[in-house]
């Protein structure tokens, strides 16, 4: 496997696009998937009326590659994202990618990008976006008769450089992320649209991250706006909520595993808003920095401080370097969520 490329600030990498050698695409067209191709050009050209332009077919996944201690490159759990991707497809009327021709494409396009894949102790890592879109032009309302998968590779850095940090969280009761029953549980970007607006308002104001409780009632925590939500209770217990509307995550299904295998007790159920006060740390989940701590909330006037915002709780401590050193192979993968690149 390639060395890491020279010349490149590695420690200094943030959290964005970045040239690299090639990215995959495939093409659906009567009825079948052509062979993946590798292409130079981080362009699409399709056709005006794309059914993904006017009718949002469209879906994406988000995965990490990691050149681990040994020096071995490997993924981590691309075979969930397979699965997610697979029922997203479903949802929205597109031809699912196979399991297996997903997971064979995530290794092919890694080890032609082999390279870019950041020096172990950096905390980098290389970022892997399969995107599936309509790309057949549709006028009237119904899915495309052609479509194109693509996976978009890039090195990124650590998300947080120096460890996590905890932040602060604010609560908009004027906008929600998901309809009950609607398309919380799969990974489309109409959910992440639909967040943007509240999104920017709360970085104007000060806050990093939002969270959104039920769109139906308003009483229940859901999850943040691109992660999902875990709290620990006072007895030490990992709780997160269960909602149709919650994206199943895979980091919060690794880390539910990890505490589990550090005897921690797990609990998936609904999480009422007036419990927040009740933990003794909150965080957010997700694949860009596996936990982010939550310090404080705030809704309206009501501002619950969660934790100290100086120290990280024990336990998601604990678990954040669990799932690390699964990933970069300081810790023993007993579960194999790591595909090695070979």
């Amino acid at each position: 496997m390639k060395s890491p490329k020279k010349g490149i600030k590695w420690e200094t990498l943030g959290f964005g696009f970045s040239d690299v050698n090639c990215h995959l695409r495939m093409t659906w067209k009567d009825g079948k998937w052509s062979k993946p191709k590798f292409v130079k050009e981080p362009w699409i050209s399709m056709h005006i009326g794309a059914a993904c332009l006017h009718y949002g077919q469209e879906c994406f996944e988000g995965i990490k590659a990691f050149r681990q201690k040994n020096g071995k490159i490997a993924i981590f759990r691309p075979d969930e994202n397979a699965k997610r991707m697979y029922r997203t497809a479903e949802r929205t009327c597109m031809p699912p990618i196979p399991v297996k021709t997903f997971i064979e494409c995530c290794k092919a396009i890694v080890k032609k990008n082999a390279e870019y894949v950041p020096p172990f102790g950096t905390g980098g890592s290389m970022y892997l976006r399969p995107l599936l879109i309509g790309t057949g032009p549709q006028i009237g309302v119904a899915p495309a008769k052609e479509y194109t998968f693509m996976i978009m590779v890039m090195p990124v850095g650590a998300y947080y450089k120096g460890g996590i940090k905890p932040v602060r969280a604010v609560i908009f009761d004027d906008w929600d992320r998901a309809a009950p029953h609607g398309m919380g549980d799969v990974k489309v970007g109409g959910n992440y649209a639909a967040g943007i607006f509240a999104h920017e308002k709360a970085k104007k104001e000060g806050w990093p991250v939002e969270l959104y409780l039920d769109a139906k009632t308003h009483k229940f925590v859901e999850e943040f706006a691109t992660s999902n939500f875990a709290g620990i209770t006072k007895d030490g217990v990992y709780v997160t909520p269960d909602s149709c509307s919650v994206l199943p995550s895979v980091t919060n299904m690794s880390l539910r595993q990890c505490a589990k295998d550090l005897g921690i007790k797990v609990e998936v159920r609904p999480v009422p808003y007036t419990e927040i006060k009740k933990f003794q740390a909150v965080a957010a989940l997700g694949t860009a920095v596996v936990i982010t701590p939550v310090w404080e909330i705030t809704r309206g006037r009501e501002v619950i401080k969660v934790s100290d915002p100086n120290v990280v709780h024990p336990t998601l401590q604990k678990l954040y370097d669990r799932v690390q050193g699964i990933q970069y192979g300081l810790v023993k993968d007993t579960h194999k969520w790591c595909f090695e690149v070979k």
